[in-house]
């Protein structure tokens, strides 16, 4: 069973930038991806960002579609969620997961796909 543990949340001005990271231990990392998803109060958790093993190839949410990269370093167990150019309606928890099997295009973005949900990291735009 993979455990993940997010980090590098925190306040930030429209317009900067944050690094999160989510750390894998107990299993390796899943052996087809990790996905990133947020909440926003009050809104459902919406998919981020996804990267697949393999090839290395990655999605995107259209809102955060050239702003947001997303990368592993496999020495680390860690994948990262790099955010740039951040806007207020970034704000929200943020949370990492497992693929549970090889998905394609929009199918990386349905969560009944993930596993290992980790507790989150919150991130806070401000205006």
């Amino acid at each position: 069973q993979v455990q993940l543990l997010e980090s590098g949340g925190g306040l930030v001005q429209t317009g900067g930038s944050l690094r999160l990271s989510c750390a894998a231990s107990g299993r390796a990392f899943s052996l087809y991806g990790m996905g990133w998803f947020r909440q926003a109060p009050g809104k459902e958790r919406e998919f981020v960002a996804a990267v697949r093993w393999g090839l290395g190839t990655t999605n995107f949410a259209d809102s955060v579609k050239g702003r947001f990269t997303i990368f592993r370093d496999d020495t680390k167990s860690t994948v990262y969620l790099q955010m740039n150019s951040l806007k207020p309606e970034d704000t929200a928890v943020y949370y990492c997961a497992a693929m549970k099997d090889y998905c394609s295009g929009s199918g990386c973005a349905d969560q009944q796909r993930y596993y290992g949900w980790g507790q989150g990291t919150q991130v806070t735009v401000s205006s």
